[in-house]
C-alpha cells in the first residue's frame, strides 16, 4: 500500500514539475516574443524583412508540441497505460507458450 502510495506522489510531483516548466515556457514565449518585435520595429533592427514574425511563428510551433506532449501525450500514455502495455504483452506471450506446450505434448504422445 505504502508503494502505490508513493508511486501516485512521484506521478504528481513529475506532473506538477511538467506543467511548472509548460507556463514557463509559456511567459518566456510572451516576453521573448515582445522582445523580438519590439527589436524589429521600434529599434529597426533589420526592419526591412519581417524576420521577428518567423522566429515567433516558429516558437509557436515549439510551444504548441510542448503543450501537447503534457496535457495529451503524457497524459494518456503514463505508468498505468505502460503498465497494461507490459500486461496484455506478456498474456500474450504466455499464451503462446501454453499452445506451443500443448503441440509438444500431443507430439509426445504420438
Amino acid at each position: 500500500m505504502e508503494k502505490e502510495l508513493h508511486e501516485q506522489y512521484e506521478y504528481a510531483r513529475r506532473r506538477i514539475k511538467q506543467k511548472k516548466r509548460l507556463y514557463f515556457h509559456f511567459v518566456l514565449f510572451v516576453l521573448g516574443s515582445l522582445l523580438l518585435f519590439i527589436a524589429n520595429k521600434f529599434f529597426e533592427i533589420a526592419a526591412d524583412s519581417h524576420w521577428s514574425i518567423w522566429v515567433i511563428t516558429i516558437w509557436l510551433f515549439l510551444f504548441i508540441l510542448h503543450f501537447i506532449k503534457i496535457f495529451i501525450t503524457d497524459r494518456f500514455m503514463n505508468k498505468n497505460w505502460e503498465r497494461e502495455q507490459i500486461d496484455r504483452l506478456v498474456a500474450l506471450q504466455q499464451k503462446k507458450l501454453d499452445q506451443l506446450q500443448t503441440q509438444v505434448n500431443n507430439d509426445d504422445l504420438k
